[in-house]
C-alpha cells in the first residue's frame, strides 16, 4: 500500500493528555473502564466456573457462547434503552441485574452439582442485561470533546484501552483462580460492572447526556450507507482476528513450537496498541470514510502476507505489521457511527459497529475452525483477509463515486456526514 499523501496530514493535534484534561474527561473515562474490565475477565472465568461445576468442556463451551450471542446481539436494543431514556435512567438497573445474575453464577458455581440448565439460564439472563458501557462511553466523548481533532484522539485512546483491559482481564482471573477459584472471578466481575457503572452515571457528562432529552421511540441510527460500509468494515476485521487465532495456533504447531503462540498473539495486541496510538496521534485532513478502504485494505494485505510466511520469526513479524491497523479501522468505523447518526442516536449506532466486530469475530472462528486442517494454511489465511479486501473494495468504489463532487460530502473536522 502506497505511504498516504502529505496533504492528508493537517497540523499536529493536541496530545493525549489533553483528552484526559478536558474537564470530567479523565473521572468519565475510568469510571467506564473500572466497569469494562469486568468484559475482560466474566467470558474466561465464567468458563472455567462452569466447567468445574459440571465437569464437563462441553456443557462449558456451550454456555459460554449461549452467554456470548445474547450478550453481543442485543446489545442494540440495551443501547436503543439508553438512548431512549439516557444513561443515568438505562444503565443502573442493567448493571443491577447483571451483576445480580453473575452474583447467582458465581454462586451456583462455586460447588460442584448445580444442575447445568439451572446455570446457563442464569448465564442467558446474564448476557442479555450486559450494560452498553463502550458504546455510551464513545457517546459521551462527543460531549466532553466537541473539537474533532481532540475526539478522534479520544476514540484512539479508548480503542486500545479497551484492548488492554481484554489483555489483562485474563491476567486478574489467573491471580483470583490461585487465591480463590474461577467462581470469585465471575463474583469481582459483577462487583466491577456495578461499581464502574455507578460511577459513570453519577459524572456531569452523563447528567448532561440525560438533560438532551430522549430520543423519539423507535428512533433510528439513521447513518445511511456510511454507517453500514463502517458496520461492515467492523465485521471484516473481527473475522479476520477471529480467524487468526485459530491459523496462529495451527502454523505454530505445524513447526513444532505450540508454545509461541501466546508470543504471536502477544505481537497482534502490541502492534494494535502502537497503530492505534500513532494514528490518533496524526492530524487528518482526509475524512474518515476516505482512510476507512485504506486502512482496512492494509489489514486484509496483512494478513494475507503472513499466511506465506516461511518461519515463526517472520509470521510473527507479519501479524504485528497486521495489528497496525487493527485499532485504527475500529476507531475510524466508530468515527463515522458517531459522526453519521442522528444525534439522539449515537448510542446505538456505535453498538452496531461493536456488534459487527463481536459477530464477525465469533464467525471468523466458526469457518476457519472447520477449514484449518482441510485446506493449506496460506489458502487459509488468504480466506479470512477476503472479507476485509471486499469491505475495502466496496467502499473504494462508493468514495469514487463522489470524489469528483466535494459538494456531496464534508470532511471529519465539519458537521455530521450524511449520504
Amino acid at each position: 500500500m502506497s505511504s498516504p499523501n502529505p496533504s492528508h496530514f493537517s497540523s499536529p493535534t493536541p496530545s493525549y493528555a489533553a483528552v484526559l484534561r478536558a474537564p470530567h474527561a479523565g473521572r468519565t473515562f475510568g469510571a467506564a473502564l473500572l466497569g469494562r474490565l469486568s468484559y475482560g475477565m466474566v467470558p474466561l472465568a465464567m468458563m472455567l466456573a462452569v466447567r468445574d461445576a459440571t465437569g464437563s468442556y462441553p456443557v462449558a463451551g456451550t454456555v459460554l457462547a449461549l452467554f456470548g450471542l445474547t450478550s453481543v446481539f442485543l446489545s442494540p436494543a440495551r443501547a436503543a434503552l439508553v438512548d431512549r431514556y439516557g444513561p443515568r435512567r438505562a444503565l443502573p438497573p442493567m448493571a443491577a441485574l447483571y451483576a445480580g445474575l453473575l452474583t447467582l453464577v458465581a454462586s451456583a458455581t462455586w460447588r460442584p452439582g448445580t444442575p447445568p440448565v439451572l446455570t446457563g439460564a442464569l448465564v442467558v439472563a446474564a448476557g442479555a442485561c450486559t450494560p452498553p458501557l463502550g458504546p455510551v462511553m464513545r457517546t459521551l466523548w462527543r460531549r466532553l470533546l466537541p473539537d474533532q481533532e481532540l475526539l478522534r484522539r479520544a476514540y484512539s485512546l479508548d480503542t486500545v484501552a479497551e484492548e488492554l483491559l481484554f489483555v489483562s482481564g485474563p491476567l486478574l482471573v489467573g491471580l483470583l483462580l490461585v487465591l480463590a477459584g474461577p467462581a470469585a472471578g465471575v463474583a469481582a466481575g459483577a462487583g466491577l460492572v456495578l461499581a464502574g457503572t455507578l460511577a459513570l452515571v453519577s459524572s456531569p457528562a452523563a447528567r448532561e447526556a440525560d438533560r438532551t432529552g430522549p430520543a423519539a421511540p423507535g428512533a433510528r441510527p439513521d447513518g445511511g450507507g456510511e454507517l453500514r460500509r463502517a458496520v461492515l468494515a467492523s465485521a471484516a476485521t473481527g473475522l479476520a482476528l477471529g480467524a487468526l487465532d485459530l491459523m496462529v495456533v495451527a502454523f505454530a504447531e505445524e513447526h513444532g513450537r505450540a508454545g509461541a503462540v501466546a508470543w504471536i498473539l502477544a505481537a497482534l495486541s502490541a502492534g494494535s496498541a502502537v497503530g492505534g496510538l500513532a494514528y490518533g496521534a496524526v492530524g487528518w485532513s482526509a475524512p474518515n470514510r476516505a482512510r476507512l478502504p485504506l486502512l482496512v485494505a492494509g489489514l486484509g494485505l496483512a494478513l494475507a502476507g503472513a499466511g506465506l510466511a516461511p518461519n515463526l520469526p517472520v509470521l510473527t513479524a507479519a501479524v504485528a505489521l497486521a495489528g497496525l491497523f487493527v485499532s485504527p479501522v475500529v476507531t475510524t468505523a466508530y468515527l463515522i457511527a458517531d459522526e453519521t447518526a442522528a444525534p439522539q442516536a449515537r448510542t446505538r449506532a456505535g453498538a452496531w459497529v461493536n456488534t459487527a466486530f463481536n459477530a464477525g469475530s465469533a464467525g471468523g472462528t466458526a469457518a476457519l475452525g472447520l477449514l484449518v486442517g482441510r485446506l493449506p494454511l496460506p489458502l487459509c489465511f488468504a480466506l479470512a483477509a477476503a472479507p476485509a479486501l471486499l469491505s475495502a473494495a466496496s467502499a473504494a468504489h462508493r468514495l469514487r463515486d463522489f470524489g469528483g463532487d466535494r459538494s456531496h460530502r464534508k470532511s471529519d473536522t465539519g458537521a455530521d456526514l450524511r449520504l
